[in-house]
């Protein structure tokens, strides 16, 4: 089955378009980002499967200009690898925030376009530019199968006493205030992945996911479910980000509203946009620049990547305590994966948990590998996770089930 996976972004695009032959046999056909769009001059980056990377600049007035831009690349004679557009059997959406509807992915239909909408108060950043990609694909493949796949769905079986905060109750009642939780799809693969990768049962298994990169989080994933992430109502709550500013005492908000004179609107920017590696260290929200800016000497830079390391560390203690102990710990995502130092300095002060590091095998970025020794009580690994891969997969069992 030849599916579309579409993330959309607010002024972005990510796809790929895979041939699933089965949930592990598949076919990556192509890839492809569409960038600034609703700007002056977009653009389109494209590879097809052993063809040449094409970049084209275009105007792209909105996501149905740039899923156009995008069928067009796929079925281009030079630099395509479909025939027709007829061949695409399926898309399948990443959706950020499902709320207390979605347990699992879902057929698109009116209403769960509907839900979709309802949630875009809690995710105004995300769900808005989901929709406009549903509603794009619409337009241009009306009789094409969508799938929505939420980032919400597996943190559904948290218990009430881990999503729930200790405010009155009345705003859960009225406005459904609670832990939601995101990266559903990363750290429900990486965990089921990184079982079998460490030769366990993930039906018995206490793993703990660190997904880490511009936008992070870590679960507590307890026989293939989780109970707890860091991550809350928002994806600003929980350890140190890019931009996000992640746990911080409630009261700091509305101190810094009263003494800058800023709107709720404004104050949010800043937690959200303008906090995190970028505010902390005043160098970059990449933590690559801050490893080139603390290797030079830089006080802020060193700062940040100790909190960073801190904030992981705490996590990791606090969810071993909330699973008493744990078998597996993963790191994955854009510096879980490629970030050697950083997940050395971690494992360092897990040494209390049995746990006995592989600093060689350490050495390793961008691919699965165990870095623990055979002898450690803990075993810990990096896993490559591949949320378009969980997108497909789902997309293709529920479209083959619909058509039985």
């Amino acid at each position: 089955m030849i599916i579309l996976v579409l993330n959309c972004g607010s002024s972005s695009l990510k796809y790929q378009l895979l041939d699933m032959k089965g949930d592990e046999v598949y076919d990556l056909l192509a890839k492809g980002l569409v960038e600034r769009i609703g700007m002056e001059v977009g653009c389109l980056k494209h590879q097809a499967a052993g063809k040449e990377k094409i970049v084209k600049e275009m105007p792209i007035a909105d996501h149905t200009v740039g899923i156009k831009a995008v069928l067009e690349a796929l079925t281009d004679k030079e630099s395509g690898c479909l025939s027709t557009l007829e061949d695409i059997e399926a898309v399948g959406h990443r959706v950020v925030h499902g709320g207390e509807e979605f347990f699992c992915s879902q057929l698109i239909d009116e209403n769960v376009i509907a839900q979709i909408e309802k949630c875009s108060d809690i995710a105004p950043l995300h769900n808005p530019a989901n929709l406009l990609g549903i509603r794009a694909v619409s337009d241009v493949l009306p009789t094409v199968p969508q799938v929505a796949v939420f980032d919400t769905a597996f943190h559904q079986s948290m218990p009430e006493y881990a999503y729930m905060y200790a405010l009155p109750y009345e705003y859960y009642d009225k406005y459904r205030i609670r832990r939601y939780g995101f990266h559903g799809t990363s750290h429900r693969y990486v965990s089921a992945k990184g079982a079998k990768f460490a030769g366990l049962d993930l039906g018995y298994s206490k793993i703990i996911t660190c997904h880490l990169g511009n936008g992070s989080s870590i679960s507590a994933v307890a026989n293939g479910k989780s109970i707890d992430t860091s991550m809350g109502f928002t994806p600003l709550e929980g350890i140190i980000m890019g931009t996000r500013c992640g746990n911080i005492d409630p009261d700091v908000v509305t101190y810094i509203q009263e003494k800058e004179g800023l709107s709720a609107a404004e104050v949010s920017k800043v937690l959200n946009k303008k906090s995190g590696f970028a505010g902390l260290s005043c160098v970059s929200s990449d933590a690559r620049d801050l490893d080139a800016a603390a290797n030079a000497g830089d006080h802020k830079a060193k700062l940040t990547l100790k909190k960073l390391t801190y904030d992981i560390t705490k996590y990791i203690g606090a969810y071993t305590a909330a699973m008493n102990g744990v078998d597996l710990i993963v790191f994955t995502g854009g510096i879980g994966e490629n970030n050697s130092r950083l997940r050395r300095r971690v494992c360092e002060n897990l040494t209390y948990l049995g746990l006995k590091f592989d600093y060689e095998a350490n050495v390793a970025t961008g691919r699965d590998v165990m870095i623990s020794l055979p002898d450690s009580k803990v075993k810990v690994a990096v896993i490559t996770t591949n949320e378009e891969l969980v997108i497909a997969q789902d997309t293709m069992h529920i479209v083959l089930n619909e058509e039985e």
